[in-house]
């Protein structure tokens, strides 16, 4: 019995003075060619398609942009990159599977105003923070309009200000929802307007441009890409734009600034990651996403929809981050809004 015990600690001690010589190897190999596991994985990326998570339902503008530029993505880096839509909660579901996936380059992610910035200054009790992504770059941006309805009784920006700084209880505008950036950039042109106005929520944008269409809400900020068949068919008159300056397809609306009101908002949107995901990866990623964002098909048909393509380093990105997340929180304190999950 004692010899058995004997010939057992041997095997044991064998095994293990193999596996220390084959772990000595291994290390040896990265140190002789200079390269470390993480490097080896940049160096093999993507081996699988990775997941771009949408916080949006399909056929919405987030949709549209994020399909447009994974398909341009995926035929660059040799993989397809397959969209997951995780709609609801103002981007809190998505923001939230995005943050806890693995930090290896296979989980992506649609980072917005609502997302980044005005999620976690609205909510007390947020299940993830703004440091939990790192930046890719910026994608686009969907300009935005004061919109009421046509046949309704305000034919300029003034005249609906006017009404509602005579008579706060009259004016009412609608959001697709609370805390979003449609929502936000009224809440803005509130403040530096100085009028009140009732805020009423929806789900979605389809329904609150229903109330508008119908005269029961007078007025709301609007994207470009939801408003523009409506202004077309008619239904809906465009009062101003809240961008720097005029927009191509509307040379007759004026800006807020114009009229003399600092408000410049746009419902923008950026790629990221979790951060920590290899930097060998995701500068691979920024550049391959600025390839896809310059690609002229791809610039041609974000732009047909609406949008304004906004292509950027992951480090403007950051800067602009930075910017925004201080002008929101002003506001949001200022304004005393807070949100609860």
């Amino acid at each position: 019995m004692r010899m058995a015990h004997h010939n057992n600690d041997m095997t044991v001690e064998m095994h293990m003075i193999a596996r220390k010589a084959c772990s000595a190897v291994a290390w040896g190999l990265f140190a002789c060619t200079g390269l470390t596991a993480p490097s080896l994985a940049a160096e093999s990326y993507p081996d699988r398609p990775p997941t771009w998570i949408v916080g949006y339902p399909a056929g919405g503008g987030s949709d549209f942009l994020a399909r447009k530029v994974a398909q341009q993505l995926g035929s660059q880096l040799g993989q397809p990159v397959i969209i997951e839509n995780k709609p609801g909660a103002s981007t809190i579901i998505a923001a939230q599977a995005a943050a806890r996936a693995p930090a290896d380059g296979y989980t992506l992610f649609t980072a917005d105003n609502g997302s980044l910035i005005l999620n976690p200054a609205l909510h007390s009790r947020l299940s993830y923070k703004a440091g939990d992504f790192a930046p890719v770059g910026l994608m686009a941006r969907f300009p935005l309009l004061l919109v009421t309805d046509s046949a309704g009784p305000y034919a300029t920006a003034a005249a609906l200000i006017d009404a509602a700084r005579k008579n706060p209880l009259l004016i009412q505008f609608a959001s697709p929802g609370a805390g979003g950036p449609h929502h936000m950039a009224m809440e803005l042109l509130k403040a530096r307007a100085d009028f009140q106005a009732e805020h009423i929520p929806y789900k979605g944008a389809a329904p609150a441009v229903q109330d508008v269409l119908a005269g029961r809400v007078p007025a709301m900020m609007l994207d470009t890409a939801t408003a523009q068949p409506h202004i077309q068919a008619g239904k809906l008159r465009p009062l101003a734009v809240a961008s720097a300056s005029r927009l191509p397809i509307y040379p007759g609306v004026p800006t807020l600034k114009e009229l003399g009101y600092d408000v410049e908002v746009y419902a923008w949107q950026g790629l990221v990651v979790p951060a920590a995901t290899p930097p060998a990866i995701r500068e691979r990623l920024a550049s391959e996403l600025q390839k896809s964002l310059e690609n002229p098909r791809v610039k041609a048909a974000l732009t047909e929809f609406g949008l304004e393509v906004t292509p950027s380093t992951p480090a403007t990105m950051q800067r602009f981050i930075e910017s925004e997340t201080a002008l929101w929180q002003a506001l949001i304190q200022e304004r005393g809004i807070r949100l609860e999950n």
